[in-house]
């Protein structure tokens, strides 16, 4: 025996010490479990509708547009235009530019947000009478269409739970910061809107405990099939929730796919590396196309959306009182998959979307993701792919959408920000098997695989991830 194959080979007591299955396959079931049951040991389903509006109404809850000069702690910089907090922290709004080397728009200018900070969206789990249930929280958001809605656990910046604002501890945070000796369901970095936000992450966490877990009055625990009921309803899941749901790992059922995980990495990879996409950060003063008034920055042509101001009273945060910025579309956006059955297999079909915020370049997104108003002006062949059969959808085909709703995007940074999410079943005529470039069939476990990674898939097709599993399409 050589000395490096000596130095290779355990000793018998050392084979076996210290190891530990690579998978939790007894989670699995738990997770079903718990998708699986309507009434657990909190609230009714119906009943989470009349405790967010008593919620609402044991707060004070106001939200009211300012002009930017009665902006507190917040200023536009003297040499840049940059509109930032005293402190250093929270987030600023600068400019961008973005170049890209195909599609309709090749080069454009913006605002974009700009939180360099990691902050933790996390769902607290616990098991009552053999069912998981999940820790949610009643949170006022200013930018919220209807201010209160289901929220994570902990929906913190680091700015937040470090407590930079010096307001009040962030609750149930040390089951995320510290998360030892809790079983860790799922944990991974995010990103946020590529279209809003400069390479903005958040960590995605869901933890188990045993522990007692004292219950506050904002606060609720649900299962899994509960909340996917409320998702079928309007504003009641917000998007903090819903990215971190679609990271549940669900269990995948289905014999196989149209594409080898192998095959679908390599393409994703391919799109990546095959777009040419520079993301320059600029002063916001000047920006071209772009004008600064008392109250807004808006677009020369009136599209996309606005810069504003906001006073915000909420009795219930960690501070009661503030003043922000917050972006506000000029129109409701749509989100939606398209869904076929390959060999009695449902896939949706994802696009390799850039988008000027992102950190590498492309990630997966919805078949499409666009606000129509902004591309009515174009002539069809510039329009989003797929758009046209989706808006359809509703007159053309009512029968094939198994899934709508409109769901709002991050109320903390967003105002009156929301989308109305479809899945749509299709037909070949309509979303063919070989679909065009930047396209791709995939199945709702290989998506549910590749949300265990970074950067992977964006927070629009994360979001109808959640409603798929909602739905039981993935089945």
């Amino acid at each position: 025996m050589t000395p490096r194959t000596a130095s290779l080979t355990a000793a018998p007591a050392d084979r076996d010490r210290g190891l530990r299955p690579r998978h939790d396959n007894a989670l699995l079931p738990r997770i079903a479990r718990s998708a699986a049951t309507r009434q657990g040991a909190g609230p009714q389903t119906a009943e989470v509708h009349t405790w967010l509006d008593e919620r609402r109404r044991s707060h004070r809850f106001h939200v009211e547009r300012i002009p930017f000069a009665q902006l507190d702690n917040w200023s536009f910089d003297g040499d840049t235009g940059n509109l930032v907090h005293d402190s250093g922290r929270f987030f600023t709004v600068e400019g961008l530019r973005v170049t890209v080397d195909e599609g309709p728009y090749r080069e454009w200018h913006q605002p974009i947000i700009r939180q360099p900070e990691v902050g933790i969206l996390g769902i607290l789990a616990k098991e009552f009478d053999g069912v998981l249930h999940f820790l949610m929280q009643a949170k006022m958001e200013p930018g919220n269409p209807n201010l209160v809605q289901l929220s994570p656990t902990v929906q913190a910046t680091r700015s937040n739970y470090t407590k930079v604002h010096k307001g009040a501890a962030v609750k149930y945070v040390e089951h995320f910061t510290r998360p030892a000796p809790h079983r860790i369901i799922a944990d991974v970095l995010q990103s946020e809107h590529g279209s809003w936000f400069f390479r903005k992450s958040n960590r995605n966490m869901i933890v188990e405990t045993t522990e007692p877990v004292p219950l506050d009055d904002d606060f609720c625990w649900l299962t899994l099939g509960q909340i996917g009921e409320l998702l079928h309803s309007d504003n009641v899941v917000n998007m903090d929730a819903r990215t971190v749901l679609s990271c549940v790992p669900y269990r995948d059922e289905q014999p196989g796919a149209l594409h080898s995980d192998t095959e679908l990495l390599s393409w994703f990879t391919a799109e990546r590396s095959r777009h040419d996409v520079r993301a320059e950060p600029l002063p916001l003063a000047g920006l071209p196309s772009w004008n600064r008034g008392e109250s807004s920055i808006d677009h020369a042509e009136g599209r996309y959306f606005s810069v504003v101001a906001v006073r915000v009273q909420a009795d219930s945060r960690e501070v009661t009182g503030w003043t922000q910025p917050l972006f506000e579309p000029r129109a409701r956006g749509v989100t939606a998959f398209l869904i076929r059955r390959f060999g009695d297999v449902p896939h949706v079909l994802v696009q390799a979307r850039v988008e000027g915020g992102f950190l590498d370049t492309v990630e997966l997104g919805p078949t499409v993701q666009c606000t129509p108003a902004a591309h009515a002006h174009l002539p069809a062949e510039d329009r989003p792919p797929f758009l046209d059969d989706v808006l359809n959808a509703r007159a053309s085909f009512p029968s094939r959408i198994s899934y709508e709703a409109v769901h709002s995007e991050e109320g903390g940074r967003f105002r009156n920000a929301e989308s109305r999410h479809l899945l749509v079943e299709a037909d070949e005529a309509t979303a063919p098997l070989d679909p065009p470039a930047g396209f791709r069939w995939v199945t709702p476990g290989q998506l549910t695989s590749l949300v265990r990674h970074n950067h992977y898939v964006n927070v629009q097709a994360r979001t109808l991830l959640a409603c798929l599993n909602a739905t039981g399409t993935r089945a």
